[in-house]
């Protein structure tokens, strides 16, 4: 499991971290049972405060993807539902994120604009459901060398 922070993108470290542990849930790389790594571990690895990997780890609670285990840590709980047919479902996905890059091409939005206009979006949606949602927008950005 591999995790990428961006930081020259104006969505937050515990974002990022969110997305991704989400990310590979969606795509079975992280499945019911499997324990995410301890808080002050990814921390390091990441170069980030603790509190920033436990705020990531409480969304993902809260999503009801993961779920804490005291000592035994925090596991993922449920994988997302899954599309029956896995060609379709990207294809799918490929052509709506094409239709908006070609509308924030259109309208000068800079990468890191578009990015933070559709976590809102997903934000926004989710805030209405009642239903946990899987959110999977994060890309493996390279952080700046």
């Amino acid at each position: 499991m591999r995790i990428r922070l961006n930081h020259t993108t104006p969505v937050p470290p515990f974002e990022q971290i969110r997305a991704q542990l989400a990310l590979h849930v969606a795509a079975g790389r992280l499945t019911p049972g499997d324990r995410l790594p301890a808080i002050r571990q990814l921390a390091d690895e990441l170069d980030v405060s603790t509190n920033t990997i436990a705020r990531a780890y409480r969304e993902l609670i809260n999503a009801g993807i993961a779920e804490a285990a005291g000592r035994r840590g925090t596991r993922i709980t449920a994988a997302p539902p899954v599309a029956h047919d896995v060609a379709q479902r990207s294809e799918q996905i490929e052509q709506a994120a094409d239709r908006f890059a070609l509308t924030a091409s259109e309208l000068s939005v800079t990468t890191d604009e578009a990015l933070e206009a559709i976590i809102m979006a997903i934000r926004r949606r989710n805030d209405r459901r009642s239903t946990p949602s899987y959110t999977a927008h994060a890309t493996e950005a390279e952080s700046p060398t």
